[in-house]
């Protein structure tokens, strides 16, 4: 009679892949239900990067009649910037977070919020300012 067991009678954890391996170094796998809502709030964070690349096109292409067009540029600029950053920072703020729960240690500090609130809050601002103005 043939099994596909090891002879100890224990089959071998699965392995991962060699990249999963050097990403998440050591530790132990954590609860299937935290690593799926950290990618969940992984896509949330993409979804506001995506949100912003749209505001800073909409605002290039569409409101000519209402900046200057060097405000116009520096507005745009802003808005795709802070998208690129925000979907690099979301990755980042994944792996921290999964290597933290993995290895049983506190959850590291989303750095990335600051910059969001601050440049959001900025872009708003000027954007208030030149619709009052007119």
């Amino acid at each position: 009679m043939s099994t596909n067991q090891p002879p100890s009678g224990d089959p071998a954890p699965p392995r991962r892949g060699k990249i999963a391996e050097r990403l998440l170094p050591g530790g132990t796998e954590p609860d299937p239900r935290f690593t799926l809502a950290n990618e969940r709030t992984f896509l949330a964070w993409i979804r506001t990067s995506l949100a912003l690349l749209a505001g800073g096109i909409a605002i290039e292409a569409f409101t000519a009649d209402l900046f200057l067009e060097p405000v116009r540029k520096v507005l745009a600029v802003l808005l795709l910037l802070l998208g690129m950053l925000l979907s690099g920072g979301a990755a980042v703020r994944w792996i921290r977070v999964e290597r933290s729960m993995r290895n049983n240690t506190p959850l590291p500090l989303p750095l990335i919020v600051p910059l969001l609130a601050g440049a959001g809050a900025l872009a708003a601002a000027v954007v208030l300012i030149f619709v009052l103005w007119r």
